[in-house]
């Protein structure tokens, strides 16, 4: 994860598993309620296996391995100027391995109107501080929060793997905001619209996004999706 244009004195964590147990460990553990949502699995991008993913879905994250191919993508991105929503909440990773946790932080970020984070909680003190800072600007502030690194590092030696930093797979996020689908990855200079989307069909615009992403890497089979899931009020 992000090796590539980190600078050399970063500090690196250990990856975070792409286990929907520990992320939830993770996310009620800091600051979301148990009762508003949870990460899911989802076991599949056809429609029959998207509709077993609990609904609404307010954010779904995606693990892929970074190849030459993707490097090359991102950097021609980069050339080009996006504008996006003032409304996105977005950060850059200057912490190695810490995309885990930024997609963590991104699907957050722009679903607190949707979920009821427990006030004076990590979350809520977090996302209150960063509010009106750039990207870079919340980045520094996440490199310097030790309660975040504790509980990074908690959870990501909570997995069923063996923890290890040598990783080449990279987490990003995809939120819907303003009527659009952003994808938010830190390691990319600012949010990337994918075109209309809804609550309502987030995921399955997601869905459609990540298929192309895996097609260009068609050797690959380290991918994984988790959504994050609003629970209704009858108790899922």
């Amino acid at each position: 994860m992000a090796t590539l244009d980190e600078r050399p004195s970063a500090k690196r964590w250990l990856p975070l598993e792409a286990n929907p147990d520990v992320m939830n460990q993770f996310l009620w553990g800091l600051g979301l309620p148990m009762e508003e949502a949870e990460c899911c699995d989802v076991f599949g991008l056809d429609d029959e296996l998207l509709e077993m993913v609990p609904k609404p879905v307010l954010a779904v994250l995606f693990l892929y391995p970074i190849t030459a191919k993707t490097e090359e993508e991102r950097l021609q991105q980069e050339n080009e100027k996006k504008d996006y929503s003032s409304k996105v909440y977005f950060m850059k990773q200057t912490v190695g391995n810490a995309c885990g946790t930024i997609g963590l932080l991104h699907a957050l970020g722009n679903i607190t109107s949707e979920v009821k984070l427990v006030e004076g909680s990590f979350f809520d003190k977090f996302f209150k501080s960063t509010a009106s800072m750039d990207p870079l600007q919340r980045a520094a502030f996440l490199e310097n929060d030790r309660e975040m690194e504790v509980a990074h590092s908690v959870a990501a030696t909570a997995g069923d793997t063996v923890a290890s930093d040598n990783v080449d797979t990279h987490f990003i996020a995809f939120a819907c905001v303003d009527g659009q689908l952003y994808e938010l990855d830190g390691r990319k200079s600012g949010p990337i619209s994918h075109g209309v989307s809804s609550p309502s069909t987030l995921l399955r615009d997601a869905a459609k996004v990540i298929q192309s992403m895996i097609q260009k890497n068609p050797d690959s089979l380290n991918f994984n999706v988790i959504a994050i899931s609003k629970k209704s009020g009858d108790g899922h």
